[in-house]
């Protein structure tokens, strides 16, 4: 490990070539992400619910490619492209990529603590915490762009460690490209980028400042980024307008308190004294001050999080690493001669209990089962959104009742006449029944959906209204602002979907009242 004190020593001279992994090291990190990657392909092949809400939601941009989205940048759905493209539409294909994201994840996690300055324990203990991790899990298990994101900001983190530790210039070129990235997938990294700048600026790590490479990686994130800016700047900042909904109206019932107080939550209960030890590690022990600047990133973020009022608990989870590998070390270092090291087993056996809230965010258990699991271990159904719930947590309630729902959709379609149908629109609340319409809606003919939600809203406008419109769900005193004529056709009925998703009205309106340019401002909804 490179000494205690960064300021005025050239790190090129001492030790700038630690020793790679040992045989041991490797083996555990191995080992551990094949775990890791071993329970999502095992809930993907053999157990698991259907479709997320967001996954219909991501398939329908791979239909709209293009340089930016309401809601979030484009990279994960080029990705998604991509995967459909090569492996194809199974649930099995769609979730592969996250399954070994994951995996990556763990593995890095542990090449972070030895970056540090961890041998076998601290590898050990940081990748494990990066398994059990609870967010990861459920980031993990279906496709979105917060997997990528994890693993974008995950790696780096090492590289800005193994920066501190040898000094090596050209790391900076890799640092931009992969910040640049991490912003191409989600807007949220820019708090962890100011974290970035400001631990530089305070700590010994200034004088890079002097130096092209900061700036050389910051051009090279911003190129990277500027397809969605130009997006945002042709659609009157559309990505702003969606923040500032979703933080008025969906997230309004979050606070600083709910935010902090998730944070003892997000990544598993059991690794709370850990990264507790982390942030002691970076800003209080001398071994991790030369490191201060990874704590900066997590501390920086938080703070700025925290400020926000409207904040979810697991935007901090794509730099929580750094936390769990300056634990592991920490602890190492702490738990050392005879007796205190007969400490170390417990501490692993304390992280690996974890694994029993596996099915509390993998879907690997029956429907019934995880309810009865759930309720064995006063597991609480949760949201949030402020939504009402039933049986599940919102999470696997997004699983359900696609089927159901197109398939009844289908039924009032058929029942139409024939000359009705050729001239016929879907019209959904919502991205996911959009969606869904859009996927599971090709196999009995259906229309592509259109809606006012998010992306929706700018693929879906048209010259004029459809004469016959099918509409899944709303009100019937909204509907007939626009048509003369609305029915209610049929129910959509599912056990486990999202309360409002069960019990749906499927309404025919016929006879427009209004143009489609009227229509369409109204129904814009960004949140």
């Amino acid at each position: 490990m490179v000494g205690g004190h960064l300021a005025g020593k050239d790190l090129s001279s001492q030790d700038s070539d630690a020793p790679g992994l040992s045989r041991t090291e490797l083996g555990i990190l191995i080992g551990l992400a094949l775990l890791k990657l071993l329970i999502h392909l095992y809930t993907n092949a053999f157990a698991g619910y259907g479709m997320f809400r967001d996954e219909l939601y991501y398939i329908a941009g791979t239909e709209h490619l293009g340089a930016g989205y309401v809601d979030h940048p484009p990279l994960s759905v080029w990705v998604l492209a991509l995967v459909r493209w090569i492996l194809g539409d199974s649930l099995f294909a769609l979730r592969l990529l996250p399954a070994l994201f994951g995996a990556a994840v763990v593995f890095l996690t542990g090449l972070i603590a030895r970056e540090l300055g961890g041998r076998c324990f601290a590898v050990l203990v940081a990748a494990l915490a990066a398994l059990v991790s609870i967010i990861a899990l459920a980031y993990d298990s279906v496709y979105s762009m917060n997997a990528l994101d994890v693993l974008l900001w995950t790696g780096a983190l090492y590289l800005l460690a193994r920066l501190i530790r040898t000094e090596a210039p050209r790391i900076w070129l890799a640092l931009g490209l992969i910040l640049g990235l991490a912003l191409l997938n989600k807007t949220g990294g820019f708090y962890f980028g100011l974290g970035l700048l400001v631990g530089m600026a305070a700590t010994p790590q200034r004088r890079w400042l002097r130096t092209r490479w900061p700036w050389l990686a910051g051009a090279i994130a911003l190129i990277l980024f500027s397809p969605y800016l130009a997006w945002n700047l042709s659609h009157d900042f559309a990505h702003l307008e969606f923040i500032r909904n979703a933080t008025s109206e969906k997230y309004a019932g979050l606070s600083a308190l709910t935010f902090l107080a998730g944070q003892l939550l997000i990544h598993n209960p059991v690794t709370v004294p850990l990264w507790l030890a982390g942030l002691v590690f970076f800003f209080t022990l001398g071994s991790g001050r030369p490191f201060r600047w990874l704590g900066y990133v997590w501390a920086v973020g938080a703070v700025v999080l925290a400020l926000n009022q409207h904040s979810k608990p697991e935007y901090m989870a794509p730099v929580h690493g750094a936390l769990f590998a300056g634990g592991a070390v920490a602890l190492e270092q702490l738990l050392t001669g005879s007796r205190l090291r007969m400490l170390r087993p417990v501490l692993v056996a304390w992280l690996a209990l974890g694994l029993v809230l596996v099915p509390a965010v993998v879907p690997i258990l029956p429907v019934e089962t995880y309810i009865a699991y759930a309720g064995a271990l006063g597991i609480r159904p949760s949201t949030a959104e402020g939504k009402q719930l039933d049986r599940l947590p919102q999470f696997y309630a997004d699983m359900f009742g696609w089927e159901e729902m197109v398939e009844t959709v289908a039924g009032v379609y058929r029942r139409l006449p024939a000359r009705e149908q050729m001239r016929c629109g879907i019209y959904a609340q919502n991205y996911g029944e959009a969606g869904a319409v859009d996927f599971l809606g090709a196999r009995f003919g259906l229309p592509k959906a259109v809606s006012g939600h998010n992306s929706y809203w700018h693929w879906g406008q048209g010259k004029e209204l459809p004469e016959t419109l099918i509409v899944i769900g709303g009100a019937a005193e909204d509907h007939l602002q626009a048509y003369a004529e609305v029915e209610v056709a049929a129910v959509v009925r599912s056990d486990y979907a999202m309360p409002y998703e069960n019990n749906l009205p499927i309404f025919v309106c016929r006879r427009p009242k209004l143009s489609a340019a009227q229509v369409w401002p109204r129904v814009k909804h960004f949140e």
